[in-house]
C-alpha cells in the first residue's frame, strides 16, 4: 500500500519544485497568532526573563505542543520556531522535543537573516546617510553580520538539525525597495547571495521574506537562488502572483500570496475570489505554497482566515498527475 507523503515531504517537493504530490497544495505560515482563538490555549510568549529553568522548559513544551495541535488542525507543512521561543539555546530544545513527539513530520525552521532590513523611522534618515557617506564601513558591517550567521547556522544545523532558515528582513514598502536596484545591488545582493549559499551547502532550505513591491528587485532575489520567495505581497502596487509566477515560477517556489488586510476587512465573496485567483495562478506547475501575505496576525478574525483554508480544501488540491484541482481551472479557462 503507497504510504501517504508527510507535511515535511510535500514542503521539500514545493521548494524543490518537484511534481506536486496529489492532494491539497500545502499551506503553513511564518506566524499563527490565533491560537487562543482556535484552541483556547494561548502560547507563551514573555516572561521568559523571569522564568526559572524548571519553568522555561514546561514553556517551550507547551508551546512545542500547542504548536503541533495547530499545524495538525490547520494542516501546516512548515513550522516557524522563532516567534515561539526566546533564544537559540531554546530552538535547539524546542526541536529536539518536536522530533521526539513527531519524528521528522514537519520541516522545522527559524530566522536566519543578516541582511540589511528598511530600519525603524527613528534612525532612517542616519542609516540611509551612512551607505553614502560612510559605504566601506557598510561593506564591513554587512560581511560581519553574514560571518556571524552562518556561524550560528552551523551550530543550529550541528546542534538540532533545524531544516532551514527564513530570511526576514524586509526591503520594500508598498510603493518599492527603500533602495534603489543600484544600490540593492551593491549593499544586499553580493552578502544575500554569500547567506544563501552558505545555508545551502549546509543542507539548509532558504526561505527569503520580505513584503512590499519586489518586482525592482525580483531578478536580483532570484539571482541569490533561496528555494522559496514568500510573502507575494498582492497589496503592494504592481504585485500580481500571475505575473510573479510567470517570471519566476521555475526558479523559486513561490509561498503566500493571500492578502492579510483582505482577509480582515474584504466581504466574504472577495476573499473567496480573491483565494481562488491566488490557487489558480500559483498552484500550476507545482512550487507553491499557499500562506498569507505576511502573517496570521492577533486581531485577523478567525473564521475569515479558516475560510482561506476552507476555499483550499474545495479548490487547492492535485490530481495523481500533479495538475490542479479540474473544477478551479475550468472555472478559470471559463472566466478568462
Amino acid at each position: 500500500m503507497k504510504r501517504e507523503p508527510t507535511p515535511k515531504e510535500k514542503a521539500i517537493a514545493a521548494l524543490e519544485l518537484k511534481r506536486p504530490f496529489p492532494g491539497k497544495v500545502p499551506t503553513f505560515e511564518l506566524e499563527f497568532q490565533l491560537t487562543e482563538e482556535l484552541l483556547g490555549k494561548p502560547m507563551h510568549l514573555s516572561g521568559w526573563d523571569k522564568a526559572t529553568a524548571s519553568e522555561r522548559e514546561r514553556m517551550l513544551k507547551e508551546n512545542a505542543e500547542i504548536y503541533l495541535e495547530v499545524a495538525e488542525r490547520l494542516d501546516y507543512c512548515i513550522l516557524m520556531l522563532s516567534y515561539v521561543v526566546p533564544d537559540d539555546n531554546a530552538i535547539v530544545f524546542m526541536t529536539n522535543y518536536i522530533r521526539k513527539l513527531v519524528g521528522d513530520r514537519y520541516l522545522l525552521i527559524c530566522h536566519g537573516d543578516a541582511t540589511f532590513a528598511i530600519p525603524s523611522g527613528g534612525d532612517m534618515v542616519e542609516f540611509a546617510a551612512a551607505f553614502f557617506e560612510r559605504p566601506d564601513e557598510m561593506h564591513e558591517i554587512a560581511k560581519k553580520r553574514v560571518q556571524w550567521a552562518l556561524k550560528r547556522g552551523k551550530r543550529l544545523r550541528e546542534e538540532c538539525g533545524i531544516d532551514g532558515f527564513a530570511l526576514c528582513s524586509d526591503y520594500c514598502f508598498n510603493t518599492g525597495p527603500f533602495w534603489s536596484p543600484k544600490m540593492f545591488r551593491e549593499f544586499i545582493t553580493p552578502y544575500l547571495k554569500e547567506l544563501v549559499a552558505g545555508y545551502k551547502e549546509m543542507g539548509a532550505y532558504v526561505i527569503k521574506h520580505t513584503d512590499g513591491n519586489i518586482m525592482p528587485i525580483l531578478d536580483q532575489l532570484l539571482e541569490c537562488e533561496p528555494h522559496g520567495l514568500h510573502a507575494l505581497d498582492c497589496q503592494a502596487s504592481d504585485m500580481d502572483i500571475a505575473t510573479i509566477k510567470k517570471l519566476a515560477g521555475d526558479k523559486v517556489c513561490l509561498l503566500g500570496g493571500v492578502q492579510c488586510s483582505l482577509l480582515q476587512t474584504g466581504t466574504e465573496e472577495q476573499i473567496v475570489e480573491h483565494c481562488k485567483y491566488v490557487l489558480r495562478h500559483g498552484m500550476p506547475g507545482g512550487g507553491f505554497i499557499y500562506a498569507t501575505t505576511n502573517v496570521a496576525f492577533k486581531g485577523l478574525p478567525l473564521e475569515r482566515y479558516l475560510l482561506m483554508l476552507e476555499i483550499r480544501d474545495r479548490y487547492g488540491w492535485y490530481d495523481e498527475q500533479g495538475n490542479p484541482c479540474p473544477e478551479l481551472m475550468s472555472e478559470f479557462e471559463r472566466v478568462s
